[in-house]
């Protein structure tokens, strides 16, 4: 929604604003990115969870499942998965969008 520069301490904030599982209207703020295009990308994938589009990269997908997998296994399961996804899979389809994948089914 809106990403400006906080003057006292130089560095960039996010303001955007989501439905919460009730319904109700939040606002959600994060601080202290170095760089705007750091900002951005954070809202951009913030904006791409809430609205659990598929029109996102493959890469930030993972970063959604490991995410949400992580307190329901065991500490070592979880380190085995991201080895596993980071060193095998994301070289290869990290960069592609999840709708192209879907279309082609």
């Amino acid at each position: 929604m809106a990403v400006i520069k906080n003057q006292k301490t130089g560095m960039w904030e996010v303001r955007t604003y989501y439905k919460d599982w009730t319904g109700t209207r939040r606002q959600k703020t994060k601080r202290g990115f170095a760089k705007k295009s750091d900002a951005l990308e954070w809202e951009r994938a913030f904006k791409l969870k809430d609205e659990l589009n598929i029109n996102m990269k493959f890469a930030d997908f993972v970063e959604l499942y490991l995410s949400d997998i992580q307190p329901r296994i065991k500490y070592n399961s979880y380190l085995t998965k991201k080895h596993i996804i980071e060193t095998k899979i994301l070289p290869y389809f990290g960069h592609r969008k999840l709708d192209g994948f879907v279309q082609r089914m």
